[in-house]
């Protein structure tokens, strides 16, 4: 019974991963592009959610209805300035800005907020939680992030492949000179792809937020775990993310539960393991998206 609550947690943190991870993945899916500010981008959204919904007479726990279209329009304006610009150039400039980017970020935040933890304030129902058996303690928050995580890979993959615009973003990704030949704007939609990207940070922001402290330099470690869970899982595959976003997420639980500083080398050890043997990830395919 103990094991079980163990691969339980591991799915609960998996779910959170999964969420962090699909914005990391779109954006690398499409635009080719390995966001190094994204871990930054998260803990933003976590410091807009605690520093201006108080402003707006807004509870925290709603907060995602300012954060998100927020950073849905900083993800298409910074798409189509400081991300275009770079990819123009070459991927090798992309890293760097990125990486130039998130330094800005962390250093600005440290600047403005210190050091100090933060949190998104959601009352009591940050204690609260579902026992479906003695042992076994499942968090209404860690479940809705769970909840959040699939709903969100679900609307995506939805889009993608219902909307005339999602079917540009796919055609895009899979040959960017033929699509041009078309007549479509490769520009215009790199940058929908890039907000709508943003959009899932901060949802994942938001919800590192609630369920635990955040700070300026929070956004290394959490980057880190969500490239592992878009390796595993296959790079341009949704699904494929939330796969291997559980996958980790249950491989650092057992990892803990033998000792707590196994956590994060259970989870390397898994993420090399399967570069080792499936290189292009439990679901990766040819195409960029699927």
């Amino acid at each position: 019974m103990v094991w079980l609550n163990v691969l339980v947690q591991g799915i609960l943190i998996g779910g959170f991963y999964a969420l962090f991870a699909c914005g990391l993945s779109l954006m690398f899916g499409v635009l080719k592009v390995i966001n190094l500010a994204h871990g930054d981008m998260a803990v933003v959204a976590g410091y807009v959610a605690v520093f201006l919904t108080p402003h707006l007479g807004l509870p925290e726990v709603w907060s995602f209805l300012i954060v998100v279209p927020i950073f849905t329009l900083a993800g298409y304006v910074l798409q189509r300035t400081l991300i275009q610009k770079s990819i123009d150039r070459d991927p090798f400039t992309t890293l760097l800005v990125t990486f130039g980017l998130s330094v800005v970020i962390e250093n600005l935040l440290l600047e403005i907020y210190s050091a100090n933890g933060q949190t998104v304030n959601i009352g009591d129902l940050i204690a609260k939680s579902w026992h479906p058996a003695s042992i076994i303690y499942v968090s209404y928050v860690s479940l809705g992030v769970l909840g959040v995580a699939v709903l969100v890979l679900f609307l995506l993959q939805l889009f993608l492949s219902k909307t005339g615009t999602g079917r540009l973003i796919r055609a895009v990704a899979d040959d960017r000179e033929a699509a041009q030949l078309s007549g479509a704007n490769y520009r215009h939609i790199f940058g929908v792809a890039a907000s709508l990207a943003f959009a899932t940070v901060a949802l994942a922001g938001i919800a590192y937020g609630m369920m635990t402290q955040f700070a300026p330099t929070s956004g290394g470690v959490n980057l880190l775990f969500a490239f592992e869970a878009v390796v595993i899982g296959g790079i341009g595959s949704l699904w494929g993310t939330l796969v291997g976003g559980i996958a980790l997420g249950i491989a650092q639980q057992f990892g803990a539960h033998i000792n707590v500083q196994y956590q994060v080398l259970a989870g390397n050890i898994l993420f090399l393991a399967v570069l080792a043997i499936r290189p292009q990830g439990l679901f990766g395919r040819k195409t960029a998206l699927a």
